[in-house]
């Protein structure tokens, strides 16, 4: 597997940040899974990491924001740079790193029970920041996730008796409240059907100028209509994943440097 860099796109004065990752490998117990991973998601941009079952995208999406070490027996090497810092150093605390790095997971995940309302906020509560206007956070992040037009007028219902699509806006509209740096999205859209992929899909153009978004997804069509970079993860036989490519995601897909990549977006394994 090549280290591959993605170059930064964005000015120095941008208020927005991305992320790094420098040689990173990753461990469960005496199994490796990644080997020196290296590879740069530039701010205000959607990259998508893609690759077959098991070549490591999710397990490296997590250790994006210190999820990964939540695991017994887990265990990686080398860097990842928010804004040139280093999340792993021992000055970063870990609650800080997931309120700046949030995750949008697989299955829509909201508080059945807490009202819609609620659930957007409750971030906050779990990380102590405080917002003089609530009523105005809520509407801003339900409008940034696309939600709020159908929401409006039962703030105050279970976030449980949302559709499996609105589910996972709210869930994104509650990440966001916190007002994170970056948004990683663990194949968001798997569990949905068509109409509510593609109001995600919206959503993730809609904000992906406002936060930086790295979304693993086994869906080539949708890694070719959201994101702004890809990186394709291969693993084999006996040998850890890694990124056999990596490059502005029209390149990748029209124009791959390597074989293995143009075998799988042309679907002839994976």
């Amino acid at each position: 597997m090549t280290e591959t860099a993605i170059p930064q796109t964005q000015p120095l004065d941008s208020p927005l940040v991305g992320l790094e990752a420098r040689k990173v490998s990753a461990w469960f117990g005496k199994h490796k899974v990644l080997q020196q991973v290296s590879l740069e998601m530039p701010p205000g941009t959607v990259t998508a990491l893609i690759g077959p079952s098991g070549c490591g995208k999710s397990t490296f999406l997590r250790i994006l924001n210190r999820m990964h070490e939540m695991i017994p027996g887990a265990a990686l090497s080398g860097e990842v740079l928010l804004a040139g810092q280093d999340i792993y150093h021992a000055s970063q605390r870990p609650q800080h790193v997931r309120s700046r790095i949030g995750m949008v997971f697989q299955k829509p995940n909201p508080f059945p029970t807490m009202s819609i309302y609620d659930n957007v906020i409750s971030g906050l509560r779990l990380s102590g920041m405080k917002v003089r206007d609530k009523d105005s956070l809520v509407e801003s992040c339900l409008r940034r996730a696309g939600l709020w037009e159908e929401v409006r007028r039962r703030l105050s219902s279970p976030g449980g008796s949302l559709s499996g699509g609105q589910q996972q806006r709210l869930c994104i509209a509650r990440s966001l409240a916190v007002s994170p740096d970056v948004l990683l999205m663990d194949e968001p859209c798997s569990a949905l059907d068509p109409t509510s992929t593609r109001r995600v899909e919206e959503t993730i153009a809609e904000i992906s100028s406002q936060v930086t978004i790295v979304i693993v997804t086994h869906n080539m069509q949708q890694a070719q209509r959201v994101s702004h970079y890809c990186a394709f993860f291969l693993a084999s036989e006996g040998t850890p994943g890694g990124v056999v490519e990596a490059g502005r995601t029209e390149r990748l897909f029209e124009d791959p440097q390597d074989p293995r990549t143009a075998d799988y977006v042309h679907g002839r394994f994976g």
